[in-house]
């Protein structure tokens, strides 16, 4: 979402509506989705897809109405246009490893997991300082397998650490989605030179080997190709929708991106 967070008061507010309480703590993160949502309730109401009796809960939580209400919402203001044929043509071309079947990868990793409670900037320091040792290590030590194996039954979080790490040929519906965008698709072998995110928490990965898969041909493909390049418009078309709304808006205890002047038709 196109929100920059400054300065976020004891209670953020959007046209005067509370975002917030002031026992809760929420991430910036939090308070800029909250920040988006209320902008495209109101924004709702004043179409008059929404009935002004609604109201934003104090969990941040849309109705199922408002929901239901944005979704028209949206249908209504943004302009996403069929891609033409030569524009999916030229992403497939620039995008085959993601139109093909079949890829393998040897993996291993060290898993340093996001538990309730844990403290997260201490767990990134130590999935960091784990990253570049074994770095270090990667096609310039002897002792490389034996490095990320001890580090993985040392430090990994997941059972696969008590056999150094390994986590054998996968395919990517072996793999969570973030998990999968990181291993596949891509041509590097070795210790990945950042660390992964997954639901699961802060990865350091090494690929031990590569199998190509085989590219689909672009007319078995085309509606996922099409389906890609629409959903790349409609994000970009929410941003520049999200900017106009905020800059007609009363925005206090954050700073949202905002336009005086319409950027979506």
């Amino acid at each position: 979402m196109p929100i920059d967070t400054l300065n976020q008061s004891p209670i953020a507010r959007i046209n005067g509506v509370a975002l917030n309480r002031v026992d809760e703590t929420l991430s910036s993160d939090e308070l800029r989705q909250r920040g988006c949502s209320e902008l495209l309730r109101q924004a709702a109401q004043s179409a008059g897809v929404l009935a002004p009796s609604d109201v934003p809960a104090d969990d941040g939580v849309l109705s199922e109405a408002a929901s239901d209400a944005i979704d028209v919402l949206l249908e209504q203001s943004l302009n996403i246009p069929e891609p033409a044929d030569d524009a999916c043509r030229r992403h497939y071309a620039a995008n085959q490893a993601i139109y093909s079947t079949g890829e393998r990868v040897r993996v291993r990793h060290v898993l340093f997991a996001v538990t309730q409670g844990v403290d997260v900037v201490a767990l990134r320091g130590r999935a960091e300082k784990a990253l570049l040792d074994l770095r270090c290590h990667d096609g310039k030590h002897p002792d490389v397998e034996l490095a990320f194996a001890k580090t993985a039954r040392t430090l990994s979080n997941c059972p696969s650490g008590a056999g150094g790490g390994e986590l054998g040929w996968l395919l990517t519906s072996d793999c969570a989605p973030e998990f999968a965008k990181e291993l596949f698709g891509h041509v590097e072998v070795g210790v990945l030179p950042r660390l992964v995110h997954s639901r699961f928490g802060l990865h350091v990965v090494e690929v031990l080997a590569r199998e190509p898969g085989i590219n689909l041909p672009y007319e078995s493909v085309r509606g996922a190709v099409a389906m890609s390049l629409r959903q790349k418009t409609y994000v970009t078309a929410l941003r520049q929708y999200l900017r106009l709304l905020a800059g007609k808006a009363v925005i206090e205890g954050l700073v949202l991106d905002a336009a005086d002047t319409p950027l979506v038709q």
